[in-house]
């Protein structure tokens, strides 16, 4: 029997500090192919600082992050290649088209048959009618359809997903998450999804990371772990762990 193929992202040990604040406090979980994985916690409790780290944006004061085996530090190319990046907080360069903002990150990405990848792209968000219409242009629900496009130009092995469906009307937002589950089913992709919809988490998520002041207090399946820890639904599990004095100090 062949051995399983490695986590898409393995996290060890993460922490940063910024001077005396300590935002992340030795951090460790990992993200399987074929998995969703909800990063959850109030604002300030280490999320985007922690993401910002797998991304390689900001330098860890400490421990490790493989993606698919290779470490961040030793191959930052190498470990970054197939991966993808969206959040409301990250739009796309606004003087430049739809199309302009996937030619230049499928160029940046080595994106095989580019132009056929584009038109499906638009196609499959909505966004063939805006083709040549500015970025800074379109509403925000368009910015973060384009933003979402973008994030599936290199067809990632690894998904970082922070609040991918702000903006958009529920209709829409149903048939993102459906997309994105089906292409996580299919490719083995696997996703680490942070938002503030509970609904939303315990409709595509596998499993959920609770985070607080910098530390991972809970963990588990989130259609089960509100009953496990005393909860009635998702949502009174997030304000419980959001108001509980975990830890020492805040996080970032």
């Amino acid at each position: 029997m062949s051995p399983p193929p490695p986590p898409v992202l393995a996290v060890e040990r993460l922490a940063k500090s910024f001077g005396t604040l300590k935002a992340v406090k030795g951090v460790s979980f990992h993200v399987s192919p074929g998995e969703i994985v909800g990063l959850l916690g109030p604002n300030g409790a280490g999320k985007t600082t922690t993401i910002n780290m797998i991304l390689g944006v900001l330098e860890p004061t400490a421990g490790r992050i493989a993606f698919q085996g290779v470490d961040l530090r030793e191959d930052r190319s190498a470990a970054l290649a197939g991966t993808n990046f969206a959040a409301v907080y990250a739009p796309l360069p606004g003087n430049l088209t739809v199309e302009q903002n996937l030619r230049v990150f499928g160029m940046i990405y080595d994106v095989e048959s580019l132009d056929e990848r584009i038109d499906a792209l638009l196609g499959a968000y909505d966004l063939a009618k805006y083709r040549r219409t500015k970025a800074g242009l379109l509403s925000s629900g368009e910015q973060t359809r384009l933003s979402l496009a973008k994030a599936m130009l290199n067809r990632p092995r690894l998904l970082l997903l922070d609040e991918p469906t702000a903006s958009i009307d529920p209709s829409a937002a149903r048939d993102i998450r459906a997309g994105i589950a089906g292409f996580v089913e299919i490719g083995h992709c696997g996703v680490l999804w942070t938002s503030h919809n509970m609904y939303e988490v315990e409709a595509v998520c596998d499993r959920v990371l609770f985070l607080s002041r910098g530390k991972i207090v809970l963990e588990g399946d989130p259609k089960t772990l509100p009953r496990e820890h005393g909860a009635e639904t998702l949502d009174d599990l997030f304000v419980t762990v959001a108001h509980e004095a975990l830890g020492e100090g805040a996080a970032r």
